[in-house]
């Protein structure tokens, strides 16, 4: 059973849910991985290497996937090397959002899991249109963490605190 820490006892520190130290891991993980996309996003805003990737894609010999590999190539070669920069800076705002959700959780911050229970919340529509429309498992397995990460921080937002009118409850 977890312990939450009472005011007669000065020496006691909050207990702190392992549960958001892995949402903010999480948090960080997708920061990584779209710092990634962007700086390959702005790499290919020069002709030379957009031509390059292009190039690459159409000699590729993959049997299984050869339709998602000329797929890619037509897309690719639609959006043309300008508008990587748009995806890039896209790519580079929700870093920066994800990034601030995931240093305030780390930090203990409360406004951190409502900032995240509206940023995480706000994208579920979206993920759930996407699964429905183009359904693969790793879409879905977004939105059902997604969903559970959304429910898991109101949960602990709402949950009282000490110092802010709410006594500790202890632990049965």
């Amino acid at each position: 059973m977890a312990s939450v820490s009472t005011s007669n006892d000065p020496d006691a520190t909050p207990h702190y849910p392992a549960g958001l130290r892995i949402i903010a891991v999480y948090m960080a993980v997708k920061t990584i991985g779209l710092i990634l996309i962007a700086i390959a996003a702005f790499r290919l805003d020069r002709q030379e290497s957009f031509q390059h990737l292009v190039q690459w894609l159409e000699h590729l010999q993959l049997t299984d996937s050869n339709e998602m590999r000329w797929s890619l190539v037509h897309l690719l070669e639609a959006m043309g090397p300008a508008k990587f920069v748009a995806v890039g800076i896209v790519a580079l705002v929700y870093a920066a959002i994800f990034a601030t959700e995931g240093i305030g959780l780390w930090l203990r911050k409360h406004w951190a899991e409502w900032f995240t229970v509206i940023a995480t919340g706000s994208l579920v529509p979206f993920e759930l249109y996407e699964c429905i429309e183009r359904f693969n498992w790793l879409k879905l397995a977004v939105l059902v963490a997604n969903v559970l990460i959304v429910i898991y921080l109101v949960r602990m937002a709402m949950r009282p605190r000490e110092g802010h009118g709410a006594e500790a409850v202890p632990a049965t």
